[in-house]
């Protein structure tokens, strides 16, 4: 029987009540009571709206190639500096503005090498933070620290990463804010897909983060391709619902043919799902000894002899929730069981040549969680699970680039789905607004981080875990 939601409930969850949270006086209101409503975050395959400016520091023309290749004319931005101020109502000088409001501002930091060159970095943001459209965009691009040899650059460098989470803390208007880290071999190509996803609609739940772009031969086409994944065959296991539904929606949207994987149990949703998309459904328990060959064998039976997998997303996962005071050793081995182990069987079957299996250039994307990151009360059998995948795609990522194969994986924070909408609605709510963007994520949010990770243009981002949670509070 379907749990009653009270009128307030109601209210705060329906259509209606989020149309009335979002005017002027709904507004006024919740923020009287200390919970202002959240910003409608923009999502999907859509670039800022406003102007794209952007500041080079250095001679490198890396980011600027990039947007070209893109179709992007970047605009300069406005630089505060004291002869560009204007007098206040109280005397005191006020930062410029911009004449329109920006989409988003690119900052390539690459030339960057001392603290000195920093002022003009202030002067290029302070303008930006209140002059970003909704849902606008600060992305900063800079060598990785280990790519220096002398000390400041070096330190500077990871600076940077303070420093774009605090940007992230306090923008407004659901703008995010993410730092890119390259090398000096970076090429324009392998950037384009992580500043396209950055850019895109379809980061709107990605704030506060920093990750790395290597080398890669990415050709043009890749990066330019509207269905990157046109022709090719996803494996998603988990499919049946939530996250893993959302998942297997966007792969088939961008061209994928979808093979659905859950329980047995979960067989009816599995199909109604693998219909939607024109996709496969298999029925499986993934911990079973054989689960990859019987993955390889589904796709060589329904596809042919020469098919092969060319990505798999590991999203099925268990909670066994207890303090460890409580927990028994069967809580404790399902957990570690499904979220680890048999993604380990799994990878083992598929990477051994089989018909049906994975394919060098192919990509592996798995499930972690802001628990496993930063730990979590009653939790300690999931955070051991989900920082062992961090582990496990930082150890297998060099290994399996010599086969042209990424791995990856994302950290959802608090994801909106039928699960956490049974969790009382006050823990909800405070749940949901523990992040720099004071809401819940949506499915679809964790399922478009998943496809660019997986996407033939992201062949030079691999060994990363990118956290899909507004800039949750846990862990930061």
């Amino acid at each position: 029987m379907a749990r009653r939601l009270d009128p307030v409930e109601l209210l705060a969850t329906s259509s209606v009540g989020k149309a009335i949270a979002r005017s002027s006086v709904g507004r006024s209101v919740a923020t009287r009571m200390g919970v202002p409503p959240a910003d409608e975050l923009r999502r999907g395959i859509t670039r800022p709206v406003g102007k794209i400016a952007l500041t080079e520091m250095g001679e490198s023309d890396l980011v600027g190639a990039t947007l070209s290749l893109l179709d992007i004319d970047p605009v300069l931005p406005i630089i505060d500096t004291p002869s560009a101020r204007m007098p206040g109502e109280n005397g005191r000088s006020v930062p410029p503005v911009y004449e329109s409001r920006l989409g988003a501002l690119v900052i390539d930091l690459s030339g960057l090498r001392s603290f000195s060159g920093t002022e003009l970095l202030r002067g290029v943001l302070r303008p930006a933070m209140k002059g970003l459209e909704r849902s606008g965009r600060v992305i900063f691009v800079a060598r990785e620290p280990e790519s220096y040899t002398d000390l400041e650059p070096r330190i500077l460098a990871q600076g940077l990463d303070g420093l774009n989470r605090t940007v992230a803390k306090e923008l407004r208007g659901g703008a995010t804010s993410n730092l890119i880290w390259v090398k000096e071999s970076t090429t324009p190509q392998a950037l384009a897909s992580t500043l396209k996803f950055l850019l895109e609609g379809r980061s709107a739940y990605v704030d506060g983060q920093s990750w790395r772009v290597g080398e890669a031969e990415v050709p043009l086409e890749a990066v330019r391709s509207t269905h990157p994944y046109h022709g090719r065959i996803v494996a998603v296991t988990g499919a049946a619902r939530g996250i893993g539904a959302a998942i297997a929606h966007t792969f088939a949207r961008d061209g994928a043919i979808v093979v659905c994987i859950d329980m047995p149990t979960s067989g009816e949703s599995l199909a109604k799902v693998a219909n939607e998309i024109h996709g496969t459904a298999l029925q499986l328990d993934i911990t079973v000894a054989d689960a990859g060959e019987r993955i390889a064998a589904h796709v060589a039976g329904r596809y042919g002899e020469d098919a092969r997998l060319y990505g798999i997303v590991h999203n099925a996962g268990i909670t066994r929730d207890r303090m460890l005071a409580n927990l028994d050793e069967k809580a404790w081995a399902a957990v570690i069981e499904v979220n680890l182990m048999a993604q380990l069987r799994i990878n083992e079957a598929l990477l051994d040549g089989r018909p049906g299996g994975l394919a060098d250039g192919g990509s592996i994307v798995g499930i972690s969680s802001t628990s496993g990151i930063a730990g979590n009360k009653g939790q300690a059998n999931y955070a051991l699970t989900k920082a062992a995948i961090v582990g496990l795609v930082r150890a297998q990522a060099p290994v399996l680039g010599e086969r042209g194969i990424t791995i990856n994986a994302v950290g959802p924070g608090f994801i909106e789905t039928d699960m956490t909408n049974a969790i009382p609605y006050l823990q909800r709510v405070v749940f949901s607004r523990s992040n720099s963007l004071s809401q819940g994520g949506k499915p679809v949010d964790v399922a478009e981080t998943i496809a660019y990770l997986a996407d033939p243009a992201s062949a030079a981002v691999s060994g990363q875990v990118v956290r899909v949670c507004g800039q949750a509070l846990v862990g930061q």
